[in-house]
């Protein structure tokens, strides 16, 4: 420690304990400055401590600092630690989230932007209730025109700063023709006519604000000497036009963030943003906090190494002098329910050696991989929380699902019916509703046997009548179809044919992908068991399960929810292409697509304190059909010497069911990567191709490790069609099957 270092520790006891790289953070406050602080290197601590010595060094008045984070828990927390480190509360600055701060702006001018002060803000239900009213007032098809849908692109433009008058004729054209920049634009003035405002608006009017009232914008750029920004990294373009504005004059902008944890995209934030610091604040300093304490050395030179794989990034090197620890474990199995199985073993090997479950957390790209955990956990008597949404059998479209088919298992099932009776809407509203409560009541019968009942009669209007009379016979024809229908098949048919199905192809919403994936692993889980019953009644068990909630936990969450939390023991489970990286993301986005999702899995593995753990499965089932799974790319990415595979064989386990044509089945893990001169390349796709492509004439025996025994009905390259003797007809790939005679 240098002797200025000693006077500054003596003189502000909050320096003590920080490095170097903090320090430099902490001392350099005039002009801007981005932080670059890689995860796990104390960003909160260095942030905290500039704000306290602005303070204590006289610098700044309270009022004279805006400090700038991405949730009211973040503001919170910055406000009690900085108390802390000057002795005392800090009152009268501006401190909050992006919308808290310019709604605070925006009520002092509320006038000049065309509002009162009093104004409301209103919420989501309220925004999609306002465009239903505006869709219906211009005479659109709400089918074609959905609010959410609609809503969802207003978002978007607010998010980029654009009002009405300055989205371009390109993109009029390109999203509805123009008809949804006419709802915009109504959408505006009816809420300037009640007074509101939405959350996209209190930024987008503060915008608009400062750039038509320079007296206004003047006045702020000459409070705020100085800015801090937590996140910069998620922020979006209005946020980055406002702080850009607002920072004009004193130049004294800080900005803290992780160009490598930019993950949020698909909700608005821009990397950019933080990779053009430098070319919007000329001069800037640039800081790198690189030094990690939460992670060990291979831990934190695997996720470099795999980082290192984007170009839009401005670079940094995590570096920890803390002991060398466990490598990387990577490990393989032969679909995901072993995968599940792994896992829990090796929990429960954990867990035997004193380790606590809420040490351990299970880190999953998509919601629906979460049902083979939960279900194995429950078998094992192993407790876990889910993170950041319900449980698997909790999520609105499973519970939809379970209520049809419960109905369909026990006709008098009245919360089920009630469940589903308009759902998708079929025009049956309260009052039809309450019609059937009422003669329920009356005749003392089920609700549906007083709906089978009421449709007989003349006592509902026409339309409800026809809609819920359908609905009845669906329901019947859906019953008799169960005694000769595989019930998972059935599950498929019902979600079909109510239009359940098309409801969630026809939702626009971000959720609406993972809610048909949900479905799909719900038709999965049901070829697990015998009947519909059993099935239903398992459901029942787990759900009961479930209820208790005190004590250890295992904690299960996605990627995204991940973020900013950590743990001594982190699964990885599912890195597979399409699967991670995610194929609708590389569709939709391209190599941007591709560098967000490969900062997803940086995150992923930098929340590990002591061992990470990748998983991977040879098959997965994708639209309710196995298919090949290959390795995801970020695999073979990895630096090899911070990894340790699982064994020799990639699954040992399933060898037994694999003939020696099989890639998948028999290949030694150091023969199916790196023949091409790269670390980890696969080649099993290549095996397939080999194997599979006229290998099985129709009529040919085989045998499947899933489905059992079968005749080949058709083929096709690599793909049959197969009559199996209990699972029935199915369409598989010819590597996942062989000679019923080799089956032994």
């Amino acid at each position: 420690m240098t002797d200025s270092a000693l006077e500054l520790d003596l003189k502000y006891p909050y320096f003590a304990g920080l490095n170097d790289r903090q320090r430099d953070a902490v001392l350099a406050q005039d002009g801007p400055v981005l932080v670059l602080a890689g995860a796990g290197t104390g960003k909160t601590r260095a942030l905290t401590t500039r704000l306290a010595h602005l303070l204590m060094t006289g610098k700044a008045r309270p009022f004279e600092i805006m400090a700038v984070t991405f949730t009211n828990k973040a503001a919170g927390e910055m406000k009690a630690r900085v108390g802390q480190l000057i002795g005392r509360p800090v009152e009268g600055w501006w401190l909050g989230t992006f919308h808290a701060l310019a709604a605070r702006i925006l009520r002092q001018h509320a006038e000049a932007a065309g509002l009162k002060p009093n104004f409301t803000i209103i919420d989501t239900d309220d925004q999609l209730r306002l465009i239903k009213q505006i869709i219906q007032a211009e005479g659109l098809d709400s089918q074609k025109w959905p609010s959410r849908v609609v809503l969802g692109i207003i978002e978007r433009w607010k998010d980029r700063g654009l009002t009405p008058d300055k989205v371009s004729a390109a993109e009029q054209a390109e999203v509805g023709g123009g008809r949804i920049l006419g709802i915009y634009r109504e959408y505006q003035q009816r809420l300037a006519t009640l007074n509101a405002c939405d959350f996209g608006d209190l930024l987008l009017h503060n915008v608009t604000l400062f750039n038509q009232e320079p007296e206004i914008l003047a006045r702020y750029q000459k409070q705020f000497r100085y800015i801090l920004v937590d996140e910069y990294q998620d922020s979006n373009v209005v946020q980055y036009l406002w702080l850009r504005l607002l920072a004009q004059a004193h130049r004294n902008i800080c900005v803290v963030g992780d160009d490598d944890q930019s993950i949020y995209g698909w909700r608005g934030a821009e990397v950019e943003n933080i990779l053009r610091f430098e070319h919007d604040f000329p001069g800037a300093k640039i800081i790198r906090l690189e030094q990690n304490y939460r992670s060990t050395p291979h831990i934190l030179a695997a996720a470099s190494g795999l980082i290192a794989q984007n170009e839009g990034r401005l670079g940094k090197t995590l570096w920890t002098d803390v002991a060398e620890g466990e490598k990387l474990k990577l490990t393989a199995a032969w679909d995901g329910e072993e995968e599940a199985r792994k896992i829990g073993e090796e929990i429960e090997s954990l867990q035997r050696k004193g380790v606590s479950l809420n040490d351990i957390a299970i880190l999953v790209r998509a919601g629906f991989q979460t049902r083979e955990f939960e279900e194995r956990f429950i078998t094992l008597g192993l407790r876990y929380r889910v993170i950041g949404g319900p449980r698997f059998y909790e999520r609105q479209e499973i519970r939809d699902a379970l209520a049809y088919l419960r109905l369909i298992n026990q006709p008098d099932d009245g919360l089920a019916f009630e469940r589903i009776v308009n759902v998708p809407r079929r025009g049956l509203g309260d009052a039809t509703l309450k019609q059937v409560n009422d003669l329920s009541r009356a005749l003392n019968v089920s609700l549906p046997e007083a709906a089978r009942r009421i449709v007989e009669t003349d006592e509902l209007k026409p339309a409800p009548r026809r809609s819920l009379g359908q609905l009845m016979r669906d329901l019947e024809t859906w019953r008799n179809l169960a005694e000769t229908t595989p019930h998972a098949e059935l599950a498929q048919i019902v979600l079909d044919e109510s239009g359940y199905t098309t409801m969630w192809q026809n939702d626009k919403s971000i959720e609406a992908p993972g809610r048909l994936e949900n479905l799909k692993e719900l038709i999965h889980a049901m070829e697990e068991f015998d009947s519909l019953g059993g099935f239903l009644e398992h459901v029942s068990l787990v759900m009961e399960n479930a209820a208790d909630s005190d004590g250890e936990m295992i904690t299960i969450m996605t990627l995204h929810g991940a973020k900013g939390l950590e743990f001594d023991f982190v699964f990885l489970p599912g890195w597979e292409e399409g699967l991670f990286p995610s194929q609708r993301s590389l569709d939709e986005n391209g190599l941007k697509g591709l560098e967000e999702e490969r900062r997803l899995a940086y995150v992923g593995i930098t929340r590990a304190r002591k061992r990470a753990l990748i998983s991977y499965a040879a098959n997965r089932r994708v639209h309710n059909m196995w298919q090949n799974a290959l390795p995801s790319r970020f695999i073979a990415e990895l630096p090899k010497a911070h990894i340790e595979r699982e064994d020799d064989q990639l699954w040992r386990p399933s060898e037994r069911y694999m003939g020696p044509q099989s890639g998948w089945g028999r290949a030694p893990l150091r023969e199916r990567f790196g023949r091409r001169g790269g670390d980890l390349i696969d080649l099993s796709a290549e095996a397939v191709v080999q194997t599979g492509t006229g290998r099985y004439p129709s009529g040919a025996r085989i045998f499947h490790q899933k489905f059992g025994y079968g005749k080949v009905l058709h083929s096709e390259g690599d793909k049959l069609e197969i009559a199996f003797e209990k699972a029935g007809v199915k369409k598989v790939m010819a590597s996942f099957v062989m000679p019923a005679e080799q089956a032994g």
